[in-house]
């Protein structure tokens, strides 16, 4: 048989047929396919001998300058049955995609597998793997590495009892009571205007508990005056709403946040405003002229007409959100100039943004409040709602730069999320090590070292419901309204939720709890996920391992800044290590019905339980995490 037909069958048949890449980081023992300009870039390639390779090329491609070139690639070794190869890319900040081009017994191209493997084809396309390089014009948000977030939704918080009720809205007494109004289908219209009362004051109340679980810093859903509960329909940037308190009772929280050294992380909702906002008036509500009521208003080149002034570019048609244009200098100058929305909030003393629909907003105008930012903090934080993996995001036909050095500083997770829930309700490990080896290795790790990891948030279900509760599909609104769990839903949803927690405050990042999860708060989708936090009702069990938990991301540097290893992930089991100059700590997942024993060589502390020794069994549907402590006396 002529040797090209027999490399053509081991191609396809030959069980081990991949190759690998291994993104080398001279300053760093951990991989990933995310450099800074200050580091040499270069990539080892392992090829198996038996393809017979006498030349290897790197084809990379520059899609900002659509441009591809060859690079050389040097042989250095043998080992073990594979042929090593190591290239240099010098290039510029950027977004680079590449595949391997291979000359000899046969003609092959490589191409993207799974995490780093190479597979192998005779065509000349496929996945290409990805490397890129950014120059960070701005500090690390250092204060929030090791932290944890605490998301509140601010109406249905706490109540202090001393903000006024909108006149136009209607307020729940009940504070335990189901939410009152829900769209007959999912997008359907509802008014969004019953109040529970929730408010800024009643926040700073509880400042004493949220320390308890070991928050650091405060995500508030929209503040700014608004007439719906939710406030993602701005009707002034530059009030905060009476509802909530208003500008004193803010300026009080930050005051008391301070004190308390957790930082404050507001919602900025900038791609649209409310149709009855100062900008727009579509209702009259307002003495000054909006874009709606006259061409001559000043906030009328914010705005995109079709036939003025019924039809108008809203977000997703929904005609009370009408779109605004950042890329028009007379609406940007108003976010991100002098004396601006942005200068304004950070002057108080907000820490951080996060940026509602980001992938809506142009790089151009994400840079500028990033700039604003940096000259009130070279420290600060700026997140953006990214759904997707945001090193390699498309939005609107264009390949966006969040990562790239003066925009994002991390992204709300929800890769991970997936890849958790799947993992532990349906013992799936596809989207798990998906998030972990792809989405995470493309991160700069100073943005993966302060990503917003979360289980949840106000767009999805409650994350006890999503692991242990009635699957949604294909259930009415009116039935998802009052739908709970059994009781044994309940206790396995307990059980996978603490466990999910530990996965993610274990994980690099930063946990984002979102209220009341700790609580064991049930829901569907919004809006049956905002009921208010169940104060006297918690599950305490849930809680108090929220705190154990907190209280090891606070006593345990290696969750900071500490690199990351994947040991095991399988559909019963999931092992990762932590690891620093000084001590490793292993996560221990048992996804499964069974005990499962472990030893380690070394002397060794479980945190959870505060057990040592070297050998440790695991129950069913529980998580470990151990410390491997370095003895000095044991190494001499």
């Amino acid at each position: 048989m002529p040797k090209s037909e027999f490399l053509k069958l081991g191609i396809h048949n030959y069980p081990d047929m991949h190759g690998y890449i291994k993104y080398l980081h001279f300053d760093r023992e951990e991989e990933g396919r995310a450099y800074e300009k200050t580091e040499e870039v270069v990539l080892q390639i392992r090829i198996p001998r038996y393809i017979g390779t006498a030349k290897l090329n790197l084809r990379l491609v520059d899609e900002r300058l659509n441009t591809e070139k060859m690079v050389d690639c040097k042989w250095t070794s043998l080992n073990f049955g594979y042929d090593e190869y190591e290239v240099t890319v010098n290039e510029d900040v950027g977004l680079y995609f590449f595949s391997i081009e291979m000359f000899g017994i046969s003609h092959l191209y490589g191409y993207k597998d799974k995490g780093n493997r190479i597979s192998f084809s005779e065509n000349s396309n496929g996945n290409l793997f990805q490397i890129s390089i950014s120059d960070f014009k701005y500090d690390a948000p250092w204060d929030i590495y090791g932290g944890i977030i605490y998301h509140i939704f601010v109406d249905r918080f706490s109540r202090s009892g001393k903000s006024k009720i909108r006149d136009d809205g209607v307020f729940i007494e009940d504070w335990y009571s189901l939410v009152p109004e829900y769209p007959e289908y999912p997008g359907a219209y509802m008014k969004n205007n019953a109040f529970f009362g929730g408010d800024l004051i009643g926040i700073e109340e509880r400042v004493d508990y949220l320390l308890s679980l070991g928050v650091s810093a405060i995500y508030l859903s929209p503040i700014f005056e608004s007439k719906s509960n939710h406030k993602y329909d701005t009707a002034d940037y530059m009030k905060i709403d009476e509802g909530f308190g208003g500008d004193k009772a803010f300026i009080s929280l930050l005051k008391k946040c301070r004190e308390a050294n957790i930082k404050i992380i507001i919602d900025a909702v900038f791609n649209h405003t409310g149709s009855d906002s100062v900008y727009f008036n579509k209702n009259n509500s307002y003495d000054s002229i909006g874009a709606y009521q006259s061409k001559e208003s000043k906030f009328y080149g914010w705005y995109s007409f079709k036939s003025y002034p019924n039809e108008y570019e809203s977000w997703w048609g929904i005609d009370i959100l009408p779109r605004i244009n950042t890329l028009k200098s007379e609406c940007s100058n108003y976010f991100v100039g002098e004396n601006g929305v942005v200068d304004k909030y950070c002057d108080m003393g907000v820490y951080g943004l996060r940026l509602d629909v980001a992938d809506e907003l142009s790089d151009e105008f994400i840079r500028a409040i990033k700039n604003v930012q940096n000259k009130h903090n070279k420290a600060s934080l700026l997140y953006g709602e990214v759904w997707e993996d945001a090193s390699n995001k498309v939005a609107y036909n264009q390949r966006k730069r969040y990562y790239l050095g003066d925009e994002l500083d991390g992204v709300m997770n929800y890769p991970l999320r997936e890849g958790i829930i799947d993992f532990l309700r349906f013992g799936r490990t596809e989207k798990l090590e998906y998030a972990i080896i792809e989405v995470m290795m493309n991160m700069p790790k100073r943005i993966r070292d302060a990503c917003m990891n979360l289980l949840g948030s106000h767009d999805t279900p409650r994350i006890i419901t999503a692991l242990a509760g009635e699957l949604q599909d294909g259930k009415t609104n009116k039935y998802l309204h009052s739908a709970c769990m059994n009781e044994e839903e309940y206790e396995k949803g307990r059980s996978l939720l603490c466990m999910a927690y530990a996965i993610l405050a274990t994980l690099p990042g930063v946990p984002s709890l979102f209220y009341a999860d700790e609580a064991g708060m049930q829901g569907y989708s919004d809006p049956f996920n905002r009921r208010c936090y169940p104060w006297g009702r918690e599950d305490k069990k849930i809680i108090e391992f929220y705190r154990k938990i907190g209280k090891i991301r606070r006593e345990n540097n290696v969750y900071k800044q500490g690199s990351f290893l994947l040991k095991v992930l399988r559909s019963d089991l999931l092992i990762f290590e932590r690891y620093d100059a000084n001590n490793r700590y292993v996560t221990f997942v048992n996804n499964s019905e069974f005990e499962k024993g472990v030893a380690f060589f070394e002397f060794t502390t479980e945190l959870i339980t505060n057990i040592s020794g070297k050998e440790f069994s695991v129950a069913p549907l529980t998580v470990a995490i151990f410390c491997l402590e370095k003895r000095e006396e044991n190494e001499k």
